[in-house]
């Protein structure tokens, strides 16, 4: 008999189906069954098979119907631990974590993708009181710092990092050859293309890059394009911007593009020009992708990219410009063995299975389970 463990979700939309499968994949080639419960969302068969879970069940919960504690989902999770002998617990997010720590008596591994998750008091109560049952991972060192600030008096051992990470092959095998990936966009084959993509933004801050492009193209080549793939509030704003600029025939806005990571090769650099980025997924797939990287030198995504690509003052222009020249100037297949390598040892799936199991946490649970059963 395979033994169990449940994973909770708040939801499957974007990014948090991959952070679900992500954590599946941990335990892929092991004794153990995971049941993967999702507490908004109607039934999907592509959320299923995208889990990568033994089994997804759906409550099917709105938004709206989940705020605050409320006890028919923690008593349906309830009945739902009580089918398996569960190992533990993972939670996504607060609301899961206390749905878990409420519904279950499991150890619980709570994963945070946010800061500020515990900066309100009311939000401290409940996991302050259970933390002996609780191991608080951050998907970076900056999120996992953020949660040991807010959570005075815990021992450092029990908040920890554990980075988000890809299917390194599945990955590259879904992206398409840097011809394909320009004809589906629309994008001249001769361009030198800088890539962006995310939600248009204050915190994604793409007017420093609008403006940080305009003053490098004289030291670009003639033939440069912007292509910010995204939609968001910001949208018309960016775009008066360019206007003002006289840049329209060089940046382009895509819009939302399903899969975008399939044409990522599309791009000679990626920038990403956020604000304290927690992690930033799109950093791993442009690594994937093997092209060079250039990104604010704030939060989790600059973790990703120290050593392998360019970093910059977050809202710098000036700096963001040198940073777009010496990047098209330097030699590009400098940045490909030092991703490729940091992809392996730090952000694959294989790479993050074998941290997940030398948590001392992790071993601690399984110690006191092997005995149980010995008993």
């Amino acid at each position: 008999m395979p033994l169990h463990v449940l994973q909770i979700c708040h939801s499957y939309y974007p990014p948090f189906l991959d952070c679900a499968r992500q954590y599946a994949a941990l335990f892929k080639d092991t004794d153990y069954a995971v049941t993967t419960v999702y507490l908004q969302g109607e039934y999907s068969q592509l959320v299923v098979e995208g889990s990568a879970s033994n089994e997804v069940i759906f409550l099917g919960y709105k938004s709206s119907q989940v705020s605050g504690l409320k006890l028919g989902a923690i008593a349906k999770i309830k009945r739902i631990a009580a089918r398996e002998d569960f190992l533990l617990v993972i939670a996504h997010r607060a609301k899961p974590t206390y749905v878990a720590l409420l519904g279950t008596n499991l150890p619980v591994i709570s994963v945070h993708h946010n800061y500020n998750d515990y900066s309100k008091f009311t939000r401290r109560i409940l996991v302050n009181f259970y933390q002996q049952r609780i191991l608080m991972l951050g998907v970076s060192n900056a999120v996992r710092d953020d949660l040991r600030h807010d959570l005075t008096g815990w021992d450092a051992a029990r908040i920890q990092t554990l980075y988000n990470h890809i299917d390194l092959a599945s990955t590259q095998s879904v992206m398409v050859s840097k011809i394909e990936a320009r004809n589906t966009l629309n994008l001249a084959q001769d361009a030198w293309i800088i890539g962006n993509v995310g939600r248009l933004h204050h915190d994604k801050d793409q007017a420093t890059l609008i403006n940080s492009f305009a003053n490098a193209l004289p030291q670009l080549p003639a033939n440069s394009l912007l292509v910010i793939i995204g939609k968001g509030p910001l949208e018309q704003d960016l775009k008066q911007q360019v206007a003002s600029l006289k840049l329209e025939s060089r940046v382009i806005f895509t819009g939302n593009l399903t899969n975008a990571k399939h044409y990522f090769k599309a791009f000679d650099v990626f920038a990403l020009t956020s604000d304290r980025e927690p992690f930033g997924m799109v950093i791993l797939e442009a690594m994937a992708a093997e092209i060079p990287i250039i990104c604010s030198n704030g939060g989790g995504a600059a973790e990703i990219v120290q050593d392998v690509g360019e970093l910059f003052e977050y809202k710098n222009i000036e700096a963001l410009t040198n940073c777009l020249i010496h990047t098209h100037n330097k030699n590009q297949s400098s940045y490909a063995k030092n991703m490729h390598t940091k992809l392996l040892d730090l952000f694959s799936d294989e790479a993050s299975k074998k941290q997940f199991w030398n948590l001392l946490f992790v071993k601690e649970i399984q110690a006191c389970k092997n005995e149980t059963s010995l008993n």
